[in-house]
């Protein structure tokens, strides 16, 4: 499933795209979300059980586009400075102290036949703000990042625009650009293309400016589990995200639409399917949409999580103290260093 390290990956790509500076590459973003507390100044939650991942994917279709750790919970009531982990743990066997601090997070598709591309309508989002767990969730059980080596998914990029609100994931966030790809591409170099891509270039919006940062959220949405369709209704709302494909007075058409695209639309089945084909083009009469060629509808399913940008500016500023902290020049210099401490002091102690 899509994890918020990848999120937060997207705010880094477009962030260093308009300021012009070095991005942090993904393993290192991973590393450090990792490490990053969560939630580490709340009582304790209620356990929820971690979703697996899914199988491995069996995609068979061509691209076509624009259509965790668990952290320690023992608090001290003298002090309100947010620890690393990884910190927590040297000082721990160094000092044999047992009693680290504990902190409160601060403030921190239209459809082209031939491209490879592909931008569907989605604008809703599920994530819980980092640093924030509601009694449904608790973040120190949120998944574990996946190893990039041979990490291969079909995925889309959505951007949205928030209103102004104390509760950013309970607003109705704007669709403000959405791109992906139905191929299986590594997501080590696909996750910053697609980034950069749906902010950028989703040719229904204007790109997104440096200055609308601060109003936005991203989602990753992994998609799985693709099926062919024994008929064009033969699919859940809810459930599935659908990819159309028909012919209508000798022309090819396709679109697509990611899971919660209905259910934010209230709309049942067919209105779906026929927004669908609207959106690739088709201007028949509603009634006759089943009379077109070749309609082929695939579903499947799809693993989202999403980031604010506060939440995003948040554990950028984190990674900033925590290089100060392991007087490090870079953020990767400052978790390589961590690292090499933390297994240094299991070593001694076993």
């Amino acid at each position: 499933m899509a994890t918020p390290d990848l999120c937060l990956y997207c705010f880094e790509v477009l962030t260093s795209f308009h300021e012009k500076t070095p991005t942090l590459a993904l393993e290192t973003v991973q590393r450090l979300w990792k490490a990053y507390p969560k939630g580490l100044e709340l009582p304790s939650s209620p356990e929820v059980e971690e979703e697996e991942d899914p199988p491995a994917l069996d995609v068979p279709l061509k691209p076509t586009v624009n259509t965790n750790p668990n952290a320690n919970t023992n608090t001290n009531t003298n002090t309100s400075t947010a620890r690393h982990p990884i910190i927590q743990r040297i000082t721990r066997a160094t000092s044999g102290s047992s009693t680290p601090s504990s902190s409160s997070s601060s403030e921190r598709t239209s459809t082209s036949n031939s491209t490879d591309a592909t931008t569907p309508s989605s604008s809703t989002t599920s994530f819980t703000p980092i640093g924030i767990s509601p009694s449904t969730r608790n973040t120190a059980q949120l998944p574990t990042p996946r190893n990039l080596a041979n990490w291969a998914s079909p995925l889309f990029v959505t951007w949205n625009t928030l209103s102004s609100s104390n509760h950013p994931h309970q607003n109705s966030p704007t669709l403000r650009g959405c791109i992906g790809t139905f191929s299986a591409e590594p997501i080590k170099t696909s996750l910053k293309e697609y980034a950069l891509t749906s902010a950028i270039h989703d040719t229904r919006f204007t790109p997104i400016t440096l200055e609308e940062l601060p109003t936005l959220e991203v989602a990753v949405t992994l998609l799985t589990d693709f099926e062919t369709c024994s008929h064009p209704l033969d699919w859940e709302i809810g459930v599935h995200g659908i990819r159309i494909t028909f012919y209508y007075k000798n022309k090819r058409y396709g679109a697509c639409y990611l899971p919660d695209v209905a259910v934010e639309q209230e709309w049942d089945r067919e209105e779906t399917v026929v927004s669908a084909m609207r959106k690739a083009g088709w201007g028949g009469r509603r009634e006759k949409w089943r009379e077109v060629g070749q309609l082929n509808v695939i579903k499947y399913q799809g693993r989202k999580e999403s980031v604010t940008w506060k939440e995003y500016n948040e554990w950028k500023s984190w990674v900033q103290k925590f290089m100060h902290e392991m007087k490090a020049s870079n953020p990767k210099e400052a978790i390589d260093a961590a690292d090499a401490a933390a297994a240094a002091a299991a070593a001694e102690r076993s």
